[in-house]
């Protein structure tokens, strides 16, 4: 039940008086509970220890950061190799990459060039990340996912 109060089932009013008689709030803690469960405790100190949880594991949860890659869908092997280096070093810190083929104008009739470009791409980093998502065209870009493949410890 609570601070200085004999754990047991109570009814509603009777609860009440004694959190009144001790100058504390009836809080309830799990209402789906058969019978609901409740505390006699200090509702604000109650709230403020509930907001520092929250902020806890607020701050242990780890921010997923997604780094992008442009190609053209005539892209050479040097800017490629290039590219594939800095994909290469945002999957070893830990960020994802969305890799994708932006096609300009009349280069949209070289999408299997683009498709091809990417899963070239996919290939290359398999090592690294596991592919999230197929290329796929999106309006005038088309485009890849790729996680980081999860570090053993």
């Amino acid at each position: 039940m609570g601070e200085n109060v004999t754990i047991g089932v109570y009814p509603v009013q009777e609860a009440i008086t004694i959190a009144k008689a001790q100058g504390l709030d009836l809080v309830e803690i799990s209402p789906n509970a058969e019978p609901p469960v409740c505390k006699v405790v200090d509702y604000s100190k109650f709230k403020y220890e509930q907001k520092k949880k929250q902020k806890e594991l607020k701050a242990k949860a780890h921010k997923i950061i997604v780094k992008e890659i442009r190609f053209g869908p005539n892209t050479d092997d040097h800017d490629f190799e290039f590219k594939l280096k800095h994909a290469i070093n945002f999957l070893k810190e830990g960020s994802k990459v969305k890799a994708y083929v932006h096609f300009v104008g009349r280069s949209i009739v070289y999408k299997e060039r683009g498709e091809a470009l990417l899963l070239r791409f996919a290939e290359q980093l398999t090592d690294f990340g596991k592919i999230e998502q197929m290329p796929a065209l999106e309006g005038k870009r088309m485009i890849l996912y790729v996680a980081p493949k999860a570090i053993k410890k």
